[in-house]
């Protein structure tokens, strides 16, 4: 360019060394830590057919319906224009859009009605791959899917319920379910006076006429997607914290008494609608028995705790990617930024930590394609805590990390980075924080001996294929081992119990299947004794091609 139009509205307005957007790529398979995973815990056919689902996540127009899913929040409308009381929330077209594809993909409840070995597998690698268009619309997906486990503990409600929540038809509107193709479920456990505390409840359930039903009396703190057809309710009644089904709408078209005081403004996305409801008289069926609401609801935790894993998993492969493809394409003193070896050491340690994370959230899936197996029941038991405890802790600041790489232009919201970092603590919240599933760690190792038995036989498959990690898994074995000996210390050092046994599994499962480039890096930083968590650290390793594995390729 001449020196003299240096100046010009043209050259002003000439755009240069800035990474182009990123679409237009499959984003099942640009990820091979995901397809290797599938593969290993499923089959390549599993993989093919998650292609599309791949190439319309990572499309343009996906990424349009994300952002405008965002920008438009939900509406509440308490009264219709005639004085009727009917709590109803309006959404943007384009969170409908995503929940469509979301249901038409099977990612809500269809594994459960699905006869194949790995429908599990497929769920959990779809529900991370979609999860890049938008995070929030994943929130009912996760509750309908989490649903149907609880609900069988009740052969006639479950058969009721299940073919609809695990139809391939998104149908929203608020109608009798006889009426509808598909159905979505959500929970209301917490109160504003117990939080994770659920046995502090105080909404009661007073038995009517009819048996089985209750009408429920009280408020519930945070309940996410209001529109939902169907809610998993914890209430006391006469035999203490009781698990009820309460429906939507009424059998005879009626609605149920659902006030929806407020919804929530909240951090995170603003796509999804989390409400605080009021609940007087409002119609409920008891599922399980009484006073055992909180072993019944169990089975619905368990199941969001995996799709906690999915969902901070899919958040640390979309700020990676974002990350990387911006390095490749972004020049800085002389060169691109991803040939910069400090960049490089970044890019790699953010690598290393998203490949962990998937290699372990689809190998939980796995077990649960896999749950009567023995081994696999308890290595879910103790895995679950673990993994929702260490990455759903990890991923802030690793997301945070990621959209530093992009320097101001990952401080704007036009590059999605300040959505995925204001939802990056939310899976670690969600059911309960960190120490709730530290302290659940401790309770299975006490209570449920084959866990740690699981533990030990699953990481003891990488046995001698790398001495740090054997070294490891003796102190892992030796800190539990003296905590055991002094318990007024145990409950203090559950974080860091549950953060080396969680740091180990993930290493075993590099060790015996990642590329040696990977493993190698894994163990030697998460591993060490001196490892503070600083990302960019790393010290040695072919990192090159660590963050060429990583970056996208359209």
């Amino acid at each position: 360019m001449a020196t003299s139009n240096l100046g010009s509205r043209a050259a002003i307005r000439t755009v240069t060394n800035q990474a182009p957007p990123l679409v237009g790529h499959n984003v099942v398979t640009a990820d091979r830590a995901l397809t290797e995973a599938v593969v290993r815990h499923g089959s390549a056919e599993v993989v093919d057919d998650l292609v599309g689902l791949g190439a319309e996540a990572g499309s343009a127009e996906a990424r349009e319906h994300g952002r405008l899913a965002n920008e438009h929040h939900p509406r509440l409308t308490p009264y219709d224009r005639f004085g009727n009381r009917i709590d109803e929330v309006e959404f943007h077209p384009s969170w409908h859009w995503l929940m469509g594809r979301s249901v038409g993909h099977g990612l809500a409840a269809a594994p459960w009605e699905d006869d194949s070995p790995h429908a599990h597998v497929r769920r959990a690698a779809g529900f991370m791959a979609w999860s890049h268009t938008e995070p929030g619309h994943g929130c009912p997906v996760s509750m309908t899917y989490a649903a149907v486990p609880a609900l069988r503990a009740d052969d006639a409600i479950a058969k009721e319920w299940t073919p609809l929540l695990a139809s391939r038809s998104y149908d929203p509107g608020v109608r009798p379910v006889s009426e509808k193709l598909g159905a979505l479920a959500g929970m209301g456990m917490t109160e504003k006076q117990g939080g994770s505390d659920v046995r502090a409840n105080i909404t009661l359930a007073r038995p009517t006429s009819t048996d089985g039903e209750y009408t429920l009396h009280g408020h519930k703190w945070f309940t996410s997607a209001p529109m939902n057809d169907v809610f998993l309710v914890l209430a006391q009644a006469a035999g203490g914290v009781t698990c009820f089904v309460v429906p939507r709408v009424l059998p005879d078209g009626t609605r149920n008494q659902l006030d929806v005081v407020r919804l929530k403004d909240k951090l995170g996305n603003r796509s999804n609608a989390s409400s605080e409801l009021e609940l007087d008289g409002t119609v409920a069926v008891r599922l399980g028995d009484e006073g055992r609401g909180v072993r019944t609801i169990i089975e619905m935790v368990a199941a969001t705790r995996l799709d906690c894993v999915l969902g901070s998993t899919s958040l640390m492969r979309r700020a990676v990617s974002e990350a990387s493809w911006h390095a490749a394409h972004r020049s800085a003193f002389g060169s691109t930024l991803a040939d910069k070896p400090l960049m490089q050491n970044v890019l790699a340690d953010l690598a290393v930590e998203t490949e962990a994370a998937t290699a372990l959230a689809v190998r939980l899936a796995g077990a649960v394609d896999r749950r009567n197996d023995p081994h696999e029941a308890a290595l879910r038991r103790i895995a679950l805590p673990l993994a929702k405890f260490w990455v759903c802790k990890r991923t802030p600041a690793m997301v945070g990390e990621a959209l530093e790489c992009l320097g101001g232009n990952g401080y704007v919201e036009e590059s999605v980075m300040p959505l995925l970092y204001r939802e990056a603590p939310l899976n670690s919240v969600w059911e309960g924080s960190g120490n709730v599933n530290a302290l659940d760690v401790l309770r299975a190792l006490g209570r449920e001996p084959e866990a740690l038995d699981a533990w030990i036989t699953e990481v003891g498959q990488a046995r001698g294929g790398d001495a740090r990690l054997d070294r490891a898994v003796d102190d892992t074995l030796a800190l539990l081992g003296s905590l055991l000996g002094d318990p007024a210390q145990l409950e203090t050092q559950a974080r860091r119990l549950a953060g080396r046994m969680a740091a180990v599994l993930q290493a075993s499962l590099l060790v015996r299947f990642a590329p040696a480039e990977v493993a190698d890096v894994f163990c030697a930083s998460r591993l060490g004794s001196s490892y503070d968590g600083t990302y960019g650290a790393l010290d040695g390793g072919d990192l090159r091609a660590i963050v060429e594995r990583t970056t996208p390729v359209v």
